[in-house]
């Protein structure tokens, strides 16, 4: 494992170890009538799951399962309620497909009236607002960043820099250790009012009942009334300016699209096609780090995949790669980073491919495997809900405790 994890910032190790073993251990750790009363606090009981659920080493169902053991809950949990926001993003990604990138209606303003590219005094935490240069430095630092800081930071780039929230989105999922493109895309629209029926906005009074002192932004901009906020989000108020001098700056994490070499993965040659021919495969990816399922066969050959097609498209930094490498080592010996076509044909011998469906991936998986549908907590919801309020109604209909979703 050490050799694994070299050279990755030791926040990340210590702090979320990649392991299965750390994940129970949180759950274990859920205490949901805090959660419930803090959990908009930035220091407040937080379960610290994300990554974990993120990168499918434990389900949603497990996460609930486990906290069920040592206490009841009734389905309109706090807790419950934000497994559900997780399930409803995935409810509208595999609906939407592709739109999820794209504004889902109108917002404050027209999409040609935002700046398309994410200004570098944001990038580097020096816009002199204390509240998003520390979340900017807490994402680069820990590859986290608690949901609250998340919005505020969209809110600020959006709607008092008037930059396009896909610029943002785009920045900020490369970064995060539990980066999902629906969680994260759709929660950025959500704030920009293209996914919501209103801008989502804060200001400095926000920040002081709800984060540390450090993090406080009086005299800011954002130190401002909701009236002001609301006129400068649609264009019609004082929008802020470019932070200070470079002096300050905080050095962006580069981006890889592909493992660092020291990981052990490597493409599939012809020598691993000969040893997969006939044989059972269990294909895991890092959506899906998990063990074969108990209907495969002794014998199994667990193959872990980095797929380049995607990778290239959202590149991750070296400690994303390695946190999910290590995670995968304890399910796949074997790890494969390759394109789809090679792919296709170091499987093309194997006598069944199996694997676990997420929408990541779905459009390569499909044509060399058979997909699993990934793990579901609540009851389908087959009618496109635009809301996450219609959802939840819909999905939680006729249920009283939380049980019951097991």
């Amino acid at each position: 494992m050490a050799d694994l994890l070299a050279g990755t910032p030791t926040i990340w190790a210590d702090a979320l170890p990649p392991t299965r073993g750390a994940a129970l251990a949180r759950i274990a750790r859920v205490r949901p009538a805090a959660y419930a009363r803090t959990r908009n606090h930035l220091d407040g009981a937080v379960t610290g799951l994300s990554p974990y659920v993120t990168h499918g080493v434990v389900t949603l169902r497990e996460v609930l399962a486990g906290v069920l053991q040592r206490e009841p809950l009734p389905v309109q949990h706090k807790l419950v309620f934000e497994l559900g926001w997780r399930e409803f993003f995935r409810h509208a990604w595999t609906h939407a497909g592709d739109r999820i990138l794209h504004s889902l209606h109108p917002g404050p303003r027209p999409d040609a009236a935002y700046g398309p590219v994410l200004p570098a005094d944001i990038r580097q935490a020096r816009t002199g607002v204390p509240a998003i240069d520390e979340a900017v430095r807490t994402l680069y630092a820990t590859g986290t960043l608690h949901n609250h800081a998340r919005m505020w930071l969209a809110s600020y780039v959006v709607h008092l820099r008037h930059v396009h929230w896909r610029a943002g989105a785009d920045w900020l999922v490369a970064h995060l250790l539990d980066g999902d493109l629906a969680s994260n895309h759709l929660s950025w629209q959500w704030v920009a009012g293209t996914g919501s029926h209103k801008p989502y906005l804060f200001n400095a009074d926000n920040v002081a009942r709800y984060a540390p002192a450090h993090w406080h932004s009086a005299g800011s901009v954002v130190d401002q009334s909701y009236e002001a906020l609301d006129r400068a989000a649609r264009g019609t108020g004082a929008v802020a300016g470019p932070g200070p001098a470079a002096a300050d700056a905080t050095p962006e994490p580069p981006l890889h699209a592909a493992p660092p070499p020291d990981l052990g993965v490597h493409a599939p040659d012809a020598a691993a096609t000969e040893r997969l021919r006939g044989r059972e495969v269990w294909l895991v990816h890092p959506w899906a780090l998990r063990v074969p399922p108990a209907d495969l066969p002794d014998g199994v050959v667990t193959v872990g995949l980095y797929l380049r097609e995607h990778h290239e498209a959202w590149p991750w930094p070296e400690a994303r790669w390695r946190w999910v490498n290590a995670a995968m080592a304890a399910v796949a010996s074997e790890r494969w980073h390759v394109g789809a076509a090679g792919l296709a044909n170091a499987l093309s011998g194997a006598a069944r491919v199996r694997s676990v469906d997420d929408p990541h991936l779905t459009r390569w998986l499909q044509p060399v495997a058979r997909l699993d549908a990934a793990p579901a907590l609540f009851p389908p919801v087959d009618r496109r809900c635009e809301s996450f309020s219609q959802w939840w109604t819909r999905a939680t209909r006729g249920l009283d405790r939380a049980a019951e979703l097991l």
